[in-house]
């Protein structure tokens, strides 16, 4: 089996390999990473991968990862995530008709509720939907 070359670094990653080092040699024992070192990390990473850029920067593979997720929310594990809706609009017109209806919503915290409504009468939904929405 014949062995891989090296492959040549970006000049771009191996500056910033530069700037880590030189903070890691200038560093008190026990700082903190600078959040503009931080910064350009997870920038590389958009462009060379988090793999590639943790391994060049000798950062933590899942530092580098939570914050590049952070810093790109409509990107969640490299598929294409469509944004929640901002408002849904429930008419009464439309749920009157109904015999049975049932309402779930459900927070990213994990948060749920779960509303079930028998025959035409409805309670106020907005005000329901509005006191989960709002509570911590």
């Amino acid at each position: 089996m014949a062995a891989r070359s090296p492959q040549k670094l970006p000049a771009e990653l191996s500056r910033a390999a530069a700037r880590w080092a030189q903070w890691r040699r200038s560093r008190a024992l026990g700082a903190r990473i600078p959040e503009s070192l931080w910064q350009l990390a997870v920038e590389l990473a958009a462009r060379y991968g988090v793999s590639k850029t943790a391994a060049t920067l000798r950062v933590d593979y899942y530092a580098l990862k939570k914050r590049s997720d952070a810093a790109a929310p409509g990107d969640e594990g490299g598929r294409d995530v469509a944004p929640a809706p901002a408002f849904v609009e429930l008419t009464p017109s439309s749920l009157a008709a109904a015999s049975e209806c049932v309402i779930e919503f459900e927070r990213s915290s994990g948060a749920k509720m779960r509303l079930e409504f028998k025959g035409p009468q409805l309670p106020d939904l907005a005000a329901l939907s509005r006191s989960f929405w709002e509570t911590r």
